[in-house]
C-alpha cells in the first residue's frame, strides 16, 4: 500500500500514486482540493477509501480514470499505471501526462472500470442493456458483434441476473435498482480490467441488496485477481470489503493501515471521530459522537494540521505546521502530532475503547467457532 511495503514483489503493484495535487478554478477562487495524496494498488487487493463529503475521496479516483471535472488542473504528482501490454510486456504509464481523451480510449473499460453511485446516471436510457454492455468490448477488443452478445449474456449470468437473454433485450427502466447496478457492474468487467474502482455502489440501493451487490464485487475480485478501490463513507461497508484504509480529511490522506489497524488501532483524532459516529445498537451511549466543527474552506492555504481547529487534542505546533506521515507499526501510518515520541498521550473517547473492546469480542467468538 506504500513504498514501505518491501514484501509484496513490484510486479503485482497495478498503481502507484505519488504526491498528488489537483486544484479547480471557481468563481469564488482556486480551491486546492487533492494536496500530496499518496496511494499504491496492488493486484487482489481492496483499498478503501473513506472521509466525509468534499474530502476528495472522489476526486483522486475520477482523475485516475480522466474524467476530471473541466474546471480542475492536476497541480503536480503522477498516477502511475502498471499493466501488461498487446505484447505481453510490463508497462509503466504515467496518467497525468495523458489526455482524458487518450485515457479514455485506451485505458478506460479495457483496463481500469468504475461502479458509480447511481446505475441511472451511468446507463444509456435508450440504449437496450446488451448493447451497452457489448460496446465496450467492440471497441476494446475488436471482437464480433455475435461473440460479443454470448459473452455479454455470459457476463449478466455470471453478476446473478436471472433469464439473461430476456434482460438483454431490456431497457434500464424496466430493471429494479439491484438489476440495475448488477448491468453496470457487467458494462465494469466487459473487457476484463485490472482495476474496479467502486464510488459507492451500495449507497443507493437497499440493504439486503446492498449485502448482495458487495459479495457479488467481492465474489468477482476473487476470480478474477482484480485490486478494487471502494470510495465511502459507511464504514460498515468498509469493514466487509476492505483489505486496507486509507483515511482522507480535506484532500490529504491523514491515516492509512490494515482494516485491523484502522478499525482497533486507529491513532489520528478525526478517524476516531469516524468510527465513534457509527450507528451501533449494543453501545450503552445514548448519544451518537459527532465530530465538531467544519471542514476547512480549501480555497484558503491550509496551514498546520488542516484538522486542528475541530481537535480538541490539537497542539500549539498544529496550527503551525503540517504533520509528516509517522510510521506507528506494521503497516500503519499517521499524519498527527500527536503521533510524535515528543507528544504527551492522549486517549480515544471512552466510547469508542468500549465499541472496539465489543468487536473484538465479537470477533473472538466468530473466529473460534
Amino acid at each position: 500500500m506504500s513504498e514501505e511495503i518491501t514484501k509484496k514483489d513490484k510486479k503485482d503493484r497495478v498503481l502507484s500514486i505519488r504526491d498528488l495535487n489537483i486544484s479547480f478554478e471557481t468563481a469564488a477562487g482556486t480551491v486546492n482540493a487533492i494536496r500530496g495524496v499518496r496511494m499504491d494498488l496492488f493486484r487482489g487487493e481492496t483499498i478503501a477509501i473513506v472521509g466525509e463529503s468534499g474530502s476528495g475521496k472522489s476526486v483522486t479516483v475520477k482523475t485516475i480514470m480522466g474524467i476530471l471535472a473541466g474546471n480542475g488542473k492536476i497541480e503536480s504528482g503522477e498516477i502511475n499505471y502498471i499493466y501488461q501490454n498487446e505484447k505481453g510486456e510490463t508497462e509503466t504509464v504515467d496518467m497525468t501526462k495523458l489526455s482524458q481523451k487518450e485515457i479514455r480510449y485506451r485505458f478506460n473499460g479495457k483496463h481500469i472500470a468504475m461502479v458509480f453511485q447511481d446505475p441511472m446516471t451511468s446507463l444509456d436510457p435508450t440504449m437496450q442493456i446488451g448493447k451497452q454492455i457489448m460496446e465496450g468490448m467492440i471497441l476494446h477488443e475488436k471482437i464480433s458483434k455475435e461473440e460479443a452478445k454470448k459473452r455479454a449474456i455470459a457476463l449478466l449470468t455470471e453478476v446473478g441476473i436471472e433469464n439473461p437473454e430476456k434482460r438483454f433485450k431490456q431497457y434500464p427502466h424496466q430493471l429494479s435498482g439491484g438489476m440495475r447496478q448488477r448491468v453496470v457492474i457487467a458494462i465494469a468487467l466487459a473487457c476484463n480490467p485490472d482495476i474496479l474502482i467502486c464510488d459507492e455502489p451500495t449507497t443507493a440501493l437497499d440493504v439486503t441488496i446492498q449485502a448482495k451487490i458487495l459479495e457479488l464485487i467481492k465474489k468477482i475480485q476473487t476470480e478474477k485477481n482484480i485490486a478494487v478501490i471502494y470510495i465511502t463513507h459507511d464504514l460498515g461497508v468498509v469493514a466487509k470489503v476492505a483489505d486496507y484504509v486509507d483515511v482522507m480529511y480535506a484532500g490529504r490522506i491523514i491515516e492509512k493501515g490494515s482494516i485491523d489497524e484502522i478499525f482497533y488501532d486507529p491513532r489520528h483524532p478525526y478517524t476516531w471521530g469516524l468510527l465513534a459516529s457509527m450507528p451501533d445498537t449494543d453501545t450503552s451511549a445514548k448519544r451518537l459522537f459527532a465530530i465538531p466543527g467544519t471542514p476547512p474552506n480549501l480555497l484558503e492555504k491550509v496551514t498546520g494540521d488542516a484538522f486542528a481547529p475541530r481537535n480538541p487534542f490539537a497542539l500549539k505546533i498544529d496550527y503551525e505546521s503540517e504533520p509528516p506521515m509517522f510510521n506507528v507499526g506494521g503497516q500503519h501510518r499517521v499524519a498527527s502530532w500527536l503521533c510524535d515520541p515528543r507528544a504527551p498521550k492522549v486517549e480515544m473517547p471512552d466510547q469508542l475503547k468500549e465499541r472496539m473492546a465489543k468487536m473484538k469480542e465479537e470477533n473472538a467468538k466468530y473466529d473460534n467457532n
